[in-house]
């Protein structure tokens, strides 16, 4: 047998859950150590493994040092996180406004992750029904570099709190490229327990077993076996 065909071993099956169990949203545990250039390469690879529909690989990766492109993304993000408190009244805007929800100046780099919705032309197989397949390949890249920077000891925060056509002009990108996410990445203090928007009591995460249906929506589990490991995994963590 292969090396790629065997099952991984007990050792590395536990790797793996715990990067995913582990990964958290980092905006205030940065440390300034620089990430080491083998590092990032590792991590970008990974990126670059992820599945795309039609093989396209929409993805590309601007990596961003600069600080006078940062205090741009910055200004935009101050721009927008003002509109988001608007949203929210009294303690709740409060309680918004208190939430530190970036580390633009505090990582030692800067990563935004795009998707060319041209890449293939414009018959991609696999995207003829749903056309944000490109999207949703992009957004898989994201998920491998997050989960292998946690691996590495490497935190990464996903700012969402921008506007994409600002951010498109401030990183010059081409018409047919969308900035899909703006990741700050870094060597950390500490990975919190909890994420950190339920440790900060913004939200709590929901009951898995709240989210299981059979067959249709709405259905309960009627396995019974299923639901009492649904009942036994549902931990916060």
């Amino acid at each position: 047998m292969s090396e790629v065909n065997r099952p991984f071993t007990a050792e590395q099956l536990a790797g793996v859950y715990r990067a995913i169990y582990e990964r958290r949203d980092v905006r205030s545990q940065f440390l300034a150590d620089p990430i080491p250039p083998s590092v990032l390469a590792r991590l970008l690879k990974a990126a670059h493994h992820a599945p795309s529909v039609g093989f396209m690989q929409p993805w590309d990766f601007v990596v961003i040092e600069s600080p006078a492109i940062r205090q741009q993304v910055l200004a935009s993000f101050n721009q927008e996180n003002a509109k988001a408190a608007a949203n929210y009244q009294g303690e709740r805007q409060q309680h918004y406004q208190s939430l530190k929800l970036q580390g633009i100046l505090d990582s030692p780099i800067n990563l935004c992750i795009t998707c060319d919705r041209s890449r293939g032309g414009p018959h991609v197989l696999g995207r003829n029904s749903v056309m944000e397949m490109d999207l949703f390949s992009s957004c898989l890249a994201v998920q491998n570099l997050w989960l292998a920077a946690r691996a590495e000891g490497i935190g990464v925060g996903w700012v969402s709190i921008l506007d994409p056509q600002q951010l498109a002009t401030i990183l010059q990108l081409p018409e047919s490229v969308y900035p899909l996410a703006y990741l700050c990445l870094g060597y950390v203090s500490e990975f919190l327990d909890q994420p950190e928007l339920a440790s900060k009591g913004w939200r709590s995460r929901l009951p898995l077993t709240q989210l299981v249906h059979s067959d249709t929506w709405g259905s309960a589990v009627t396995n019974e076996q299923l639901l009492e490991q649904l009942i036994l995994n549902n931990s916060d963590k």
